[in-house]
């Protein structure tokens, strides 16, 4: 109850700052594309802007909205909390369920953020499992479901190759014996690799193109790094795991939080999204899309966009020099999630790129994301500045979430499928 009320309060100081901020500062335009313009940063200080809306989910017969050409139904209802989604060789769909787990309150703030994303159902009782969706007269709904698998710590990215089913729990990668078509992974599992819990909690993985390795994806525990470098040692990376020996090994690092990772297959390159920092301004820095190239370091903690100082940071000047610029900004704050790729034709109006699953911010004074953007690409790279897919989540005047997007997977049949953790269910989206 008393957290309640003063998620009340915090969202009522926090209007406050807002508008404050709306009249002193001019309203930026959105950091998108190859050659974003970044303002100058304006740290918030001990009251950094805090907005984000209240949960409320979806009404019978309310849908959200499609880019003309396409259609959208919901795949599955009644879920969890779903984050994640595999699509199986055989045409079934494992949705990872799992929420941010509340850790120690140290302040005025931590009880704050953690009382609003409470308001916006972010965080909670984790349920821990992987449920298996099966469309058995392949109609585009699930008539079936199954706990694929339970009791797991924070599940989130999964992979399947060779009879093993992978799962990237938040403080291990686990591996399972799997049979075609199985409704439930039996066994205990097998630990491969650890990883920190907590923080930015999430693990995805991606199989290389020869499946032979496994890349995963970990973000950092804070946001610049504020109990000090020593606890994050081994965050704010991407992993390449090796499948036969299963030796680990940093791939690419400062990156603050990766979590969507997808192969661009022109020039078989990985590529990821990372949600930057926060409290320095609406547009600044932005999120963006970026090729992953081995041991390259990306800037997190001490830069953004290539050599950009956070002066807020103790700075280490050699690693500032090294720091390699992102290929493509998706805006402020836009908690850029999701991502897979999109062949040419499978959706209607939309050729070959990227498609992102935009969780939405908390961080600006005017919300961004809460919607499925399309990146085009032309020979290997980003062309063109994103489209939207799917939108429609948040009430016109910004108070209420209907819904959040988080992961997008290529669905069984042709179409897009979208995870959405706040409405509960996984939409899919396919041509008129």
């Amino acid at each position: 109850m008393f957290s309640a009320l003063f998620a009340r309060f915090v969202a009522l100081i926090g209007s406050i700052m807002i508008l404050w901020r709306r009249a002193t500062i001019p309203t930026p335009a959105q950091a998108v594309g190859q050659a974003p313009s970044i303002p100058a940063p304006r740290p918030q200080g001990a009251l950094p802007t805090l907005k984000m809306p209240t949960a409320k989910g979806w009404e019978p017969g309310h849908l959200p909205e499609v880019a003309p050409g396409l259609k959208v139904n919901a795949f599955a209802t009644g879920l969890k909390h779903p984050r994640w989604i595999e699509v199986l060789p055989n045409g079934d769909v494992a949705v990872a369920e799992a929420l941010f787990v509340p850790g120690g309150i140290s302040s005025v703030f931590d009880y704050a953020m953690q009382s609003t994303m409470r308001r916006a159902a972010a965080i909670g009782d984790s349920p821990n499992r992987i449920t298996l969706l099966r469309d058995t007269n392949r109609d585009g709904v699930a008539e079936e479901r199954f706990t694929f698998l339970d009791q797991q710590n924070q599940p989130f990215g999964m992979a399947l190759h060779d009879n093993i089913f992978y799962v990237g729990n938040t403080d291990a990668l686990m591996a399972f014996d799997y049979q075609s078509g199985a409704t439930k992974l039996i066994g205990p599992g097998r630990k491969l690799a650890s990883y920190k819990p907590a923080g930015h909690w999430t693990r995805s993985l991606i199989l290389s193109p020869d499946r032979s390795k496994l890349y995963v994806g970990v973000g950092s525990l804070s946001n610049i790094a504020e109990q000090g470098m020593e606890v994050e040692e081994g965050r704010a990376c991407i992993y390449e795991v090796d499948l036969k020996s299963h030796e680990s090994r940093i791939f690419a690092s400062g990156l603050r939080n990766p979590v969507g990772v997808a192969w661009e297959p022109t020039k078989q390159a990985l590529w990821t999204v990372v949600n930057e920092r926060d409290g320095i301004g609406d547009e600044t820095p932005p999120d963006y899309l970026t090729e992953v190239k081995d041991g390259a370091f990306y800037g997190w903690p001490y830069c953004y966009w290539g050599q950009t100082v956070d002066d807020r940071v103790p700075q280490d000047p050699a690693m500032v020099a090294k720091a390699t610029r992102p290929d493509f900004a998706l805006g402020g704050h836009t908690a850029s999630l999701g991502l897979c790729w999109l062949p040419a034709g499978t959706l209607p109006g939309f050729g070959e790129g990227m498609v992102i699953g935009q969780h939405g911010s908390w961080n600006r004074s005017t919300l961004s994301g809460y919607r499925v953007v399309f990146v085009p690409f032309q020979n290997g790279k980003p062309s063109g500045r994103p489209r939207d897919i799917l939108w429609g989540f948040l009430s016109p005047d910004e108070r209420y979430s209907y819904g959040r997007p988080v992961g997008v997977a290529l669905a069984p049949g042709g179409g897009i499928l979208v995870a959405d953790d706040v409405g509960d269910v996984i939409w899919r989206i396919v041509g008129e």
